[in-house]
């Protein structure tokens, strides 16, 4: 039996009880050592729920090269920059984006935190609310 269908079984096996923890850890132990076919296999597996340790674990193999870099790309971008892509509203990545210009948003020169304040105004309640937050503290 590969380690494919061992994992495969015992995910039938483990689809209406509980995954004893030994089983779990002994299937993702295992997971490195299947092909891209196999993994992605294992993470769309209807066996195993949205959350599913096995699946999490599938998905971080699966995809390695690409967590993080939007994090990093976003973190690299300039204020200015920044401030066009939290203006567009169906970006995907807009609240990693406000948590951006919220760390800035103190380390900037006045200019950059004019920039970052305009935004917040032009956006939801909650991010006007925090632009008068820092400009209590501010004074």
């Amino acid at each position: 039996m590969t380690n494919y269908e061992y994992i495969r079984v015992k995910c039938e096996r483990y689809h209406f009880t509980a995954w004893d923890v030994d089983e779990l850890e002994k299937c993702r132990q295992m997971l490195p050592s299947l092909n891209r076919e196999e993994l992605l296999s294992v993470y769309r597996n209807r066996m195993l729920g949205d959350r599913h340790p096995l699946k999490d674990a599938a998905f971080k193999i699966l995809f390695a090269d690409k967590i993080g870099q939007r994090e990093k790309r976003i973190h690299n971008l300039p204020t200015d920059a920044l401030v066009k892509e939290f203006a567009e509203k169906n970006n995907g990545n807009r609240a990693l984006i406000r948590k951006e210009m919220r760390q800035r948003f103190w380390n900037s020169t006045p200019a950059e935190r004019n920039l970052i304040e305009q935004a917040f105004n032009a956006s939801t309640k909650s991010d006007q609310q925090w632009v008068l937050n820092q400009k209590k503290r501010w004074r």
